[in-house]
C-alpha cells in the first residue's frame, strides 16, 4: 500500500505519479485485493482490459470509480486527487477559477468537480452530540444597505430575512459541529434538528433568547443567554454563552465572502458542509483529511442536478 503520510502538494504529486498508480491505490483502498461487484456482492468477477471488471451475475461492467464521485469522469485521477487535497486542506477553500488554473481544466469543469467533492463533505454533518451544546443561527447574504436601490429588499432587519438564507448550527464544545440550511428560524425548523442530533441525556443546551427554542426546557437542561439585554456571558456561570459557535459563523462567512463572494441558496448547504469538514477535522493532519474523504467518496453528483 502506498505511504500517504505526505505533508505537501509536492509529495502528493510525486506519490501519485501516474494514472495507474491512482487506480491501484483506489482499488486497494476500496477492495483490499478482493474485487467486489457494486451490482451483486456475491457474484463472481472477471477481469477485463483497461482496468475494467465484469459482474458474472448481472453481466454489467464496472471499475473502481463506479458508485463513487469519480464515476464516468473524463478528468484524470491525478487532477482529482490534487483538487481534493486543495479543497480539504485549504484554510478557507479555493474558488473554481483558481482551481481551474491549478489543475489545468476549464472553470466550468472545476466548478462541477468542486461540487462533487463538496457533496462528499456531508459525511461530517450528522454527528450525535452531547455534553455542553451551543445552538445558534446565522444569516448568509450581502448587506441590504450595500445593494443598488433597485435591488434592495423591503422590510429587513432583525430576524426578518427576505434577502438572506438562514443556517442553524449546533456545536459540542471541544467536539463536532452540525449545521443546516433551513427555510426559516421558526421552532418547526429548528427543534426537529435539535431532537434528531442532540442527546437528551448528559446535555446542557445553551442558546440565546430566540422564541424558536421555546419549550426545549421540557426535554433538555436548557440555558438561555439574553442577547437582547446585551448579555453575552452569564454573570452567575461563565460557561453559559454562545461565543464559540458565533466564532464558527465568523470563520464560515470569511470563507463565503472572501473566497466564493456569492453563494446561492441552492448550493449553500454544500459550502456549509465544506466548512464543517475542515472544522470537525481541524486537529487531524492534512493527509488524514485527504485519505478520509477518499474512503468516504461513494457519493455521485450529476451535473443536471446542480444546474436545474
Amino acid at each position: 500500500m502506498i505511504n500517504t503520510n505526505f505533508k505537501s502538494v509536492l509529495e502528493l504529486v510525486h506519490t501519485f505519479s501516474s494514472e495507474q498508480v491512482c487506480i491501484d491505490y483506489l482499488e486497494q483502498m476500496r477492495w483490499g485485493g478482493s474485487v467486489e461487484s457494486p451490482f451483486d456482492q456475491e457474484s463472481k468477477i472477471y477481469k477485463c482490459s483497461n482496468n475494467r471488471y465484469r459482474c458474472k451475475n448481472t453481466g454489467k461492467y464496472f471499475n473502481v470509480k463506479t458508485g463513487t464521485m469519480f464515476e464516468n469522469t473524463k478528468i484524470s485521477l491525478q487532477k482529482w486527487f490534487l483538487a481534493i487535497w486543495l479543497l480539504t486542506c485549504g484554510k478557507k477553500g479555493i474558488s473554481s477559477v483558481q482551481l481551474a488554473k491549478d489543475i489545468g481544466v476549464t472553470q466550468k469543469t472545476a466548478w462541477f468537480l468542486s461540487h462533487r467533492i463538496r457533496e462528499c463533505f456531508g459525511i461530517e454533518n450528522s454527528h450525535a452530540l452531547e455534553g455542553d451544546i451551543e445552538c445558534d443561527e446565522t444569516f448568509v447574504g450581502g448587506k441590504n444597505k450595500n445593494r443598488h436601490s433597485r435591488k434592495k429588499a423591503k422590510y429587513t432587519g432583525g430576524r426578518n430575512f427576505p434577502d438572506k438564507v438562514p443556517v442553524m448550527g449546533m456545536l459540542q464544545r471541544g467536539g463536532k459541529m452540525n449545521a443546516f440550511v433551513i427555510e426559516n428560524t421558526g421552532k418547526d425548523n429548528i427543534q426537529p434538528l435539535i431532537y434528531r442530533y442532540i442527546s437528551l441525556k448528559n446535555t446542557r443546551l445553551i442558546s440565546d433568547e430566540w422564541s424558536g427554542y421555546n419549550g426545549l426546557q421540557k426535554s433538555y437542561h436548557h440555558l438561555v443567554i439574553d442577547h437582547s439585554k446585551k448579555e453575552y456571558v452569564s454573570r452567575q456561570d461563565k460557561t453559559i454563552h454562545t461565543n464559540s459557535i458565533e466564532g464558527c459563523w465568523k470563520i464560515l462567512k470569511n470563507s463565503l465572502y472572501g473566497i466564493y463572494n456569492s453563494v446561492s441558496r441552492k448550493h449553500l448547504q454544500r459550502y456549509v458542509n465544506e466548512f464543517l469538514y475542515r472544522f470537525n477535522l481541524r486537529n487531524a493532519p492534512d493527509h488524514t483529511k485527504f485519505v478520509y474523504l477518499l474512503r468516504k467518496s461513494k457519493v455521485r453528483t450529476k451535473y443536471k442536478s446542480l444546474i436545474l
